[in-house]
C-alpha cells in the first residue's frame, strides 16, 4: 500500500491545486494525509474530490492558519477514531487481507508556546498500544542537532522533549530514503536552513507487521517541504514526470549509470516508450541531486531554475487535458 504525507503550505490559487493533482496522479497512492490545507471543509472536499478521492475527512483551517485532510479511495478501508486541529487518527485495513493497523496523520505546532500542547496529545493518543500503529507528518521538530544545517542551533531540551514523548509513546524513526532534509529555507548560501521536521514513527507491532516498510522524502515544486510517499511492502514505486533536457554535469555523478541502468531494466513497451519514461526519471534524479549537495549561491539558482521547470511543465501538462 501506498500512502502519502505532505505539508502542502496552501492551496488557495488554481496553481497548487493543479501541481497538487498532477503530483497525485503520478505517484497514484491508496492514502494521503494534508497539512496546512488552510481551506474551509467545503473548499478541502472539492479539492480532494477533483484529485480522485472519493472518501476523505476534512478538518478545516483557523483562518489562513492549518488545515488538515486524510483522503483515501475504495480499495481500503479507514474507520475514524479521532480528531483535533492538529491529528486525524484512524484503522486502516486494506482489501484481500485481514490485518487491520492503526494511522496517525500528526502536524505538530510551529509555535514554541505550543510544543508542549502537541507532545501531550501525542502521548495522549499513545495510551492505546493494542494496535500496530504509524504516525506520519510534519511534527516542527527535529530529534537531534544533526537534523539542522544553517540558522540557530535548536535548543537541546526542545529535542529532548520529543524524544521523551516518542519513547513513552514506544515509536521508534522507520527511516528514509533520498535527500536526508525536509524542509528548506532560503534562497542564498549564507541564509539557507534545511531541517528535517517530517517524518514516520511506528511500534514495534506496526514494524513487524509491515518490516519491508519504507518512507522516501521526496522534494516538492510547490511547497518547502518534501512528502513522505511511504510503502508498506518496500518497494521501489517513485514515479516521475517532466520536460527533459540533458544537463552535462549529470556525467560527474557517479550514480547516473546505474540510474539510466535501473530505470531501463524495469520499464517495459516499445523503445520510445522506454526513452519517454528514462527523460522523466531522470529531470526528478536531478531535482534529488541538487537537493543533496551542498549549498552555494550557483546551487541554490539551479534547485530554483530546475523547480520553475517542473512547475511549468506541471502546468501545462494539466491545462492541456482540462
Amino acid at each position: 500500500m501506498k500512502s502519502i504525507s505532505w505539508n502542502v503550505r496552501g492551496l488557495g490559487s488554481p496553481r497548487a491545486t493543479r501541481r497538487l493533482r498532477y503530483f497525485l496522479k503520478q505517484q497514484n497512492p491508496h492514502m494521503v494525509f494534508l497539512m496546512e490545507t488552510k481551506f474551509d471543509k467545503q473548499c478541502m472536499e472539492k479539492v480532494r474530490r477533483s484529485c480522485g478521492f472519493p472518501n476523505g475527512i476534512e478538518i478545516e483551517a483557523e483562518g489562513s492558519r492549518g488545515g488538515l485532510c486524510l483522503a483515501w479511495k475504495e480499495d481500503i478501508k479507514v474507520t475514524l477514531r479521532s480528531f483535533s486541529k492538529n491529528h486525524i487518527d484512524v484503522m486502516v485495513k486494506e482489501e484481500n487481507t485481514n490485518a487491520e493497523w492503526r494511522f496517525t496523520g500528526f502536524y505538530g505546532s510551529p509555535y514554541v508556546n505550543c510544543k508542549n500542547d502537541s507532545w501531550t496529545l501525542l502521548r495522549k493518543l499513545g495510551e492505546d498500544q493494542s494496535h500496530p500503529w504509524l504516525v506520519k507528518g510534519d511534527f516542527n521538530e527535529i530529534m537531534y542537532t544533526f537534523e539542522k544545517v544553517g540558522g540557530i542551533p535548536r535548543d537541546e531540551r526542545k529535542m529532548e522533549a520529543f524524544r521523551e514523548t516518542l519513547e513513552d509513546c514506544q515509536l521508534e524513526d522507520i527511516g528514509y530514503s533520498e535527500v536526508w532534509f525536509t524542509w528548506e529555507r532560503g534562497n542564498f548560501a549564507e541564509t539557507n536552513i534545511k531541517e528535517r521536521l517530517d517524518r514516520g514513527v511506528a511500534n514495534e507491532k506496526w514494524k513487524s507487521l509491515f518490516p519491508t516498510g519504507s518512507i522516501h522524502h521526496l522534494p516538492q515544486s510547490m511547497s518547502n517541504h518534501c512528502s513522505l510517499l511511504l510503502n508498506t511492502k518496500g518497494e521501489n514505486i517513485y514515479a516521475g514526470n517532466s520536460q527533459f533536457k540533458f544537463e552535462a554535469w549529470w556525467t560527474t555523478e557517479e550514480s547516473l549509470k546505474d540510474e539510466i541502468k535501473a530505470s531501463w531494466e524495469l520499464t517495459t513497451g516499445t523503445i520510445l516508450e522506454k526513452l519517454d519514461k528514462l527523460q522523466e526519471h531522470l529531470k526528478e534524479w536531478e531535482l534529488e541531486m541538487l537537493m543533496a549537495k551542498e549549498r552555494d549561491d550557483d546551487t541554490i539558482a539551479k534547485i530554483i531554475e530546475t523547480k520553475a521547470d517542473l512547475n511549468m511543465e506541471i502546468d501545462r501538462d494539466e491545462i492541456y487535458w482540462e
